[in-house]
């Protein structure tokens, strides 16, 4: 029973995609397959990975390499003028993650990098990049842009500003709640904590929290 379950699911992963008849053959591949994470197996069977039935994907420049899984709800969006979203081997991405692009900027995230559900990418005038095997948690944002806050002008009709991209170094671990914030760099095995909002420079294996991000120790 087991080798015809594998069967059946590498068959019609082999035939999944973005299209509709893609979409049906990863819904037929998940047919009976345990349900969120449980089903990350399904990507090695074909070579650009799984995308779930329910994902939303609307975006002409996404890249994406063997082995990467796109949960349930997870919506990737690209608005004008939005850069590509390069997605390498063995990402995962969990249930209703938001990664949009706009306005120049675009999204790229290292290979085995994980991300929990509910985190929110917004790439618009400048870029988001995210490391090699990176672990982060369910709720955190990153917003490499901000609006301005000129007097007389209403809130929406301000331009977008920024001091510059968010760079994520390899082996960083995000906590629950995380938001990083334009211009920042987050050193190599740098640990932030639950509910820090990172408005500088990180240095890497520097061990940080609170509000604003501050160093309290490094891991060596």
């Amino acid at each position: 029973m087991k080798r015809v379950r594998r069967y059946w699911r590498k068959f019609w992963m082999k035939q999944a995609g973005l299209g509709w008849r893609g979409r049906w053959a990863a819904r037929l591949a998940g047919w009976g397959a345990p349900p969120y994470k449980a089903r990350v197996g399904l990507a090695k069977y074909n070579s650009q990975g799984y995308i779930s039935p329910q994902a939303v994907i609307h975006h002409p420049l996404l890249q994406r390499a063997p082995g990467v899984f796109i949960g349930d709800r997870v919506t990737i969006f690209q608005s004008r003028e939005g850069g590509e979203v390069i997605l390498e081997t063995g990402v995962h991405l969990y249930s209703d993650i938001t990664i949009e692009t706009g306005a120049t900027g675009r999204v790229i995230i290292g290979a085995e990098t994980h991300i929990q559900p509910r985190c929110q990418f917004s790439a618009y005038k400048e870029s988001i990049e995210i490391g090699r095997r990176v672990e982060i948690a369910p709720n955190c944002a990153f917003y490499p842009y901000n609006h301005a806050v000129a007097v007389g002008l209403p809130v929406r009709e301000q331009p977008l500003v920024s001091k510059g991209s968010i760079i994520v170094g390899d082996d960083v671990w995000l906590g629950v709640g995380v938001t990083v914030l334009e211009g920042v760099h987050i050193g190599p095995g740098a640990v932030i904590g639950a509910g820090t909002v990172v408005t500088e420079d990180i240095p890497a294996n520097a061990i940080a929290v609170g509000i604003p991000a501050r160093v309290v120790r490094l891991r060596d």
